[in-house]
């Protein structure tokens, strides 16, 4: 069990990618429900949209291919370090590394920051069990550090922290949306990219029910749309509930 606590009042974040880099004025109504802000996905250099369709819908949710556009970590804290000091709410940034060794280089990049009270570390799809020990050991610091698993996963990497001495720095996980192909109406080419939607849920409970038995604090995500399945996450040992594409509808 984790030694550093997260005390997350009310226990609701936004996921990252669902409200920007920053906390906007225009978001007030979605931001007095949380009780953290978790930016954008911010890689170490500039990452450019993904080419081609980005969107498609399924029964149930749809399909997202974005590529993570970001402007890079120092272009990041230059344009977006005087909100996130002057947030009205703990801010979480999500560094999205391509390896270990950028997490150390990306974290000093955030020392000395005012309104940082955390990090979110995104390990890639591809990530196995020792590189996401090495991610974990790399996260490690003065701040609040939470690790967010690939959903597909997750429950095995879980597992293999839950074995290491690791666990008990962590703040804690949290979940990254599913990935998976659909055809392209348009011409057949399978579109591969992140899930979201209801359909989605069932199988985040599942995930967040596998990853609570092994007594590691998890912060669930996936699918989630109305209060009952907050509150079935919660029952299910869930210390806190991200929010994703209902933001972006108003909830």
């Amino acid at each position: 069990m984790s030694k550093i606590e997260l005390n997350l009042e009310p226990p609701l974040l936004n996921a990252a990618g669902a409200l920007g880099f920053a906390p906007d004025v225009r978001q007030a109504a979605s931001l007095k429900r949380l009780g953290a802000f978790v930016t954008n996905p911010i890689s170490l250099q500039a990452r450019k949209p993904a080419q081609g369709r980005r969107f498609l819908e399924f029964p149930g949710g749809f399909l997202l291919h974005s590529g993570y556009p970001n402007p890079g970590l120092k272009a990041s804290v230059r344009r977006y370090s005087r909100r996130w000091a002057a947030a009205s709410l703990p801010v979480l940034v999500h560094l999205l590394p391509l390896h270990p060794r950028q997490v150390a280089q990306m974290l000093a990049g955030l020392e000395g920051l005012e309104g940082v009270w955390g990090v979110e570390i995104g390990l890639p799809p591809e990530t196995d069990a020792p590189a996401a020990l090495a991610f974990a050991q790399a996260a490690i610091g003065e701040r609040p550090a939470i690790l967010r698993l690939p959903f597909e996963n997750a429950p095995g990497l879980a597992a293999a922290l839950a074995t290491s001495p690791l666990a008990a720095d962590l703040a804690a996980i949290s979940l990254a949306p599913p990935r998976g192909p659909l055809p392209d109406p348009q011409d057949g080419a399978l579109v591969s990219g992140r899930l979201y939607g209801p359909a989605i849920f069932p199988q985040a409970l599942s995930v967040v029910r596998a990853i609570t038995a092994l007594d590691l604090p998890v912060i669930a995500a996936g699918g989630v749309y109305k209060e009952a399945q907050i509150q079935a996450l919660r029952t299910a040992g869930a210390l806190a509930v991200q929010l994703d594409a209902v933001l972006w509808r108003g909830f």
